[in-house]
């Protein structure tokens, strides 16, 4: 790496707390060993890594210049002598090995020009194991990153495995995670779930999806904008009211996923509505598959979450009509299906919209690796989930008319 240079936007303003785990959660989410490399230009960023290392992993910090590097051995010889045996510090010009990283991270957004942001994304790519990732932020807008943006977004076109938008940032920020060659099944069940910023914590148990963040203020300007256009009418209160259930629709409570390597868990809260065995050809998966298929009410938590951990090998999409959820005519609803590839053979998560569920939300990427009950996106307005489930290697722990909840309760196991 010796000819090399090192692309960054210099210091500039310092990253906000949910720009830096955004930005650190391939690091922090994956249990070890694990060896980092991280390209620093924040020392927010470093003191993310440095805090959460595992006793088994390994960290390189390549830093922006010699004064930084200075500075950090420093603390690596005072404050943080307690990990300072298993930090390495190098600086540009320094020889790295080849195809010997986890987890790339570049701590400062990328800006500038597009040849010069292809020619980083190669070097780090050289660098990475065959399941490593690249943790990399740029600007929101094309505009707001340069050619850089341009070139990074056509990179997670291609090997993005996710993107999340931070909006809690100045300016706000896009963090693509790339992965360039497909991971092995297997790493997905060692991964921690994924942070996403889409989880917006209003207590250490209680969120809310951004999606009824963006609701509720929608519902809370109209109340606004109502009482400057007509002061002395109570028609505000009418918004005003609704924006608190309009937030609770969209609440994201956090779970906790049974230790059971053989479970399979809910993909959503609500009643099972069946459990049977049938035929479908369209996910490249066994003859004869195991579905179990859960209604949610307009009551219950509509965050949905992976039942099984896995690669994402396909997202199929189909159109149809909206008939009741929890009616037979349901089969023939807009729907996505979300297929994974797992130890156990494929697995396939459907959201089925309903009556009244209009929008489908899926934040999974292919290629992606989803662990156990993590989130990967909702269902507006009532709706079903379904999962399925190889016939002759599952069987079902559920029958209809259980209430489960999603990522905790076990409706199938593995046998």
């Amino acid at each position: 790496m010796s000819d090399g240079t090192l692309l960054s936007a210099g210091r500039g303003r310092p990253l906000s707390s949910t720009a830096v785990t955004t930005l650190t959660s391939e690091v922090t989410r994956h249990p070890g060993p694990k060896r980092v490399l991280v390209v620093a230009g924040s020392p927010e960023v470093t003191d993310h890594v440095l805090d959460d290392l595992m006793p088994a992993d390994q960290v390189v910090i390549w830093a922006t210049d010699r004064s930084y590097a200075a500075a950090l051995k420093v603390d690596l010889a005072g404050a943080r002598s307690r990990v300072a045996e298993r930090v390495t510090v190098v600086t540009e010009g320094s020889d790295l090995d080849d195809e010997s990283i986890d987890v790339v991270v570049v701590a400062t957004p990328i800006t500038g020009d597009a040849e010069a942001a292809h020619e980083a994304l190669d070097r780090y790519r050289s660098l990475l194991r065959a399941d490593g990732v690249l943790s990399v932020a740029t600007g929101a807008s094309p505009a707001s990153g340069g050619g850089a943006a341009q070139a990074l977004q056509e990179a997670a076109a291609a090997y993005g495995v996710r993107s999340d938008l931070v909006v809690r940032n100045r300016p706000p920020l896009r963090i693509h995670h790339l992965r360039f060659s497909p991971a092995d099944p297997a790493l997905a069940e060692r991964l921690e779930p994924a942070y996403s910023p889409s989880h917006v914590a209003v207590t250490r148990r209680m969120g809310i999806d951004s999606n009824g963040v963006a609701a509720a203020g929608i519902v809370g300007g109209l109340a606004l904008l109502t009482k400057l256009v007509r002061p002395r009418s109570k028609a505000w209160l009418v918004p005003a009211v609704a924006a608190l259930p309009v937030a609770a629709f969209f609440r994201d409570p956090r779970r906790i996923t049974p230790n059971d390597p053989n479970g399979v868990v809910a993909a959503s809260d609500g009643v099972v509505l069946s459990v049977e065995h049938l035929k479908d050809d369209r996910f490249g998966g066994p003859n004869e598959w195991l579905r179990i298929a859960v209604f949610l009410s307009v009551l219950d938590v509509h965050v949905n979450r992976s039942p099984v951990a896995g690669r994402v090998v396909d997202i199929i999409k189909e159109e149809g009509g909206y008939a009741n959820a929890a009616t037979a005519a349901a089969e023939h609803n807009v729907a996505q299906y979300t297929v994974l590839e797992t130890t156990r053979g494929r697995a396939v998560v459907a959201q089925r919209t309903g009556l009244i569920a209009r929008r489908i939300v899926n934040r999974a990427r292919i290629g992606s690796l989803l662990s156990r009950g993590e989130r990967y996106g909702l269902i507006r307005f009532g709706s079903r989930t379904d999962v399925y489930l190889p016939a002759d290697a599952a069987e079902a722990m559920v029958a209809p008319g259980d209430k489960v909840v999603g990522a905790e309760t076990v409706i199938a196991r593995y046998v």
